[in-house]
């Protein structure tokens, strides 16, 4: 009850908050930049559906647009528009449109996209035509080097109460095309994929679980989901026919979630009922225990560096502590609870949300939705060093791989602003590196090259230059794989000339 009790006071705090607000709609040019100019932001451009004379930046597919997520290769960025029931995807050199997915739905019409029920996900009624649904697309996460992009469904329309199993589409990037639909938990908000490519994670917003995807195959129709683990009780969904804020009446609102580098360990984000981060182990699917210390309503998370970074959503602030310390403290933990101080804290805007690092980790910027400002921390300090106006109401946040640009989506409320996403350059004073996304496994084109008869020198030589291209950076799953089809061709080319 004083969970309740607490969630319900932040969230009457936030609409309190909001209301005698200024709706703000910074205008393309405006620039902001550090006391000691390392950093300089300009807003470069917008995709905007709150005004038709701004012929140029006005787009009718944004509509309360969630999330924003830039292609691996930076060459397009993908915006969910949740109440449009969209992904809409743009070049990233242009901000040309290049194509908008629409995620409407027929029994029929996609009875070919879905994969097998997993039996995890239990209905509590049965509808006439189930798969007949908008989908409210939240988060999105690329999986195999940037060829797929999964997004969640905040719910099936029909769905009121998000009670039901929901689903997530998962698209072809190379088509922008979806071309495999998985059910879900009811209301699930992040997705995640672990750094080896081969697991990944659904939070559930809605009733207190997480589930396991196995996406270590490269055709869609070998994934299926592998465990369903429960942070601490299942919510019950018994709500009969009274409506239900499920912002508020969702347990511990399950959030941010991330592996660690090992991927060893899922840490998820509780931003609601007692707060802290859950802790799951992912080699022995099991669920450990939840991790207190840190300030209550925590919603994303990211790491960097050696670095476990938070935002803090009601009380606006980025907090960091160090990964060992945090798993060292985590594996220790004893009645599935567990405690860690030592926090750096810096205060950032309002309602902090969405949160990301350059490609250096010297720079965190942190969507801040009250404040309606692109927050900058210094991390060798953990002071704010810039901020900048946002169109009113920001959640979403992604940066290039190169760092020089930062994508904000602004949701909006009923009182008015969001329906935008601000394009904004970062100019630094010392060169960001570019992240690199690592090369698909090449087990699969290896072996076609050996089935197509290729010598074996020319097979070796394309497992040098991966070798290469991974600057050092290669699991051993991925390193094994390499040395048997190293083998494995000059043996098959022998057996054929035999």
């Amino acid at each position: 009850m004083k969970a309740r009790s607490l969630i319900l006071a932040i969230a009457a705090s936030i609409a309190c908050s909001t209301m005698a607000q200024p709706i703000i709609h910074p205008k393309e040019g405006t620039t902001a930049a550090s006391a000691d100019g390392k950093v300089k932001i300009t807003l470069v451009a917008k995709k905007q559906n709150y005004s038709m004379a701004m012929k140029d930046s006005h787009d009718p597919d944004i509509n309360s647009p969630k999330s924003v997520n830039v292609s691996p290769d930076g060459k397009k960025f993908y915006v969910n528009s949740l109440e449009g029931g969209k992904t809409v995807v743009y070049d990233m050199a242009t901000y040309r449109k290049i194509k908008t997915i629409s995620h409407n739905f027929t029994d029929q019409g996609s009875q070919h996209l879905w994969a097998k029920p997993s039996g995890f996900y239990k209905w509590h009624k049965q509808w006439p035509t189930p798969n007949t649904f908008m989908g409210k697309p939240v988060e999105a996460t690329f999986s195999h080097a940037g060829r797929y992009l999964w997004v969640p469904y905040y719910r099936r329309t029909y769905d009121n109460n998000a009670v039901e199993p929901s689903a997530m589409a998962i698209i072809d990037t190379q088509k922008d095309e979806i071309v495999k639909l998985m059910e879900t938990g009811p209301l699930p908000k992040m997705v995640a994929t672990s750094h080896d490519g081969k697991t990944l994670a659904v939070t559930h917003w809605g009733n207190n679980t997480v589930g396991l995807i196995d996406i270590s195959s490269s055709d869609p129709d070998q994934w299926h989901y592998t465990k369903l683990l429960v942070v601490d009780y299942e919510l019950p969904l018994n709500f009969g026919n009274r409506h239900v804020n499920r912002d508020t009446e969702s347990g511990y609102c399950l959030r941010g979630t991330v592996f660690t580098p090992d991927d060893q360990y899922l840490i998820v984000c509780c931003m609601g009922g007692a707060g802290g981060l859950a802790v799951i182990d992912v080699k022995n699917q099991k669920y450990m225990g939840r991790m207190l210390g840190m300030m209550n309503n925590v919603r994303h998370i990211v790491l960097n560096n050696g670095y476990l970074y938070l935002s803090v959503n009601s009380a606006g602030y980025v907090q960091r502590i160090k990964l060992d310390d945090f798993m060292r403290a985590a594996k220790a933990m004893t009645g599935e609870r567990g405690r860690i101080d030592g926090w750096e804290n810096c205060k950032v805007g309002a309602g902090a949300r969405t949160i990301e690092l350059s490609p250096s980790g010297k720079y965190v910027f942190a969507a801040c939705n009250n404040a309606s400002r692109l927050c900058v921390v210094d991390t060798r300090t953990m002071k704010m060093i810039a901020e900048i106006a946002v169109d009113s109401y920001p959640v979403g946040l992604d940066i290039s791989n190169d760092g020089k640009y930062v994508l904000v989506t602004s949701q909006g409320r009923k009182n008015g602003g969001g329906n935008a996403v601000n394009i904004y350059s970062i100019d630094y004073a010392e060169p960001e590196p570019v992240i690199k996304e690592p090369e698909p496994a090449p087990s699969d084109s290896i072996a076609a090259q050996a089935t197509d008869g290729q010598n074996t020198s020319s097979t070796q030589n394309n497992i040098m230059r991966w070798l290469q291209s991974t600057n050092g950076k290669i699991t051993a799953g991925a390193l094994a794989a390499v040395l048997i089809a190293a083998i494995a061709v000059p043996v098959s080319m022998k057996r054929r000339k035999k």
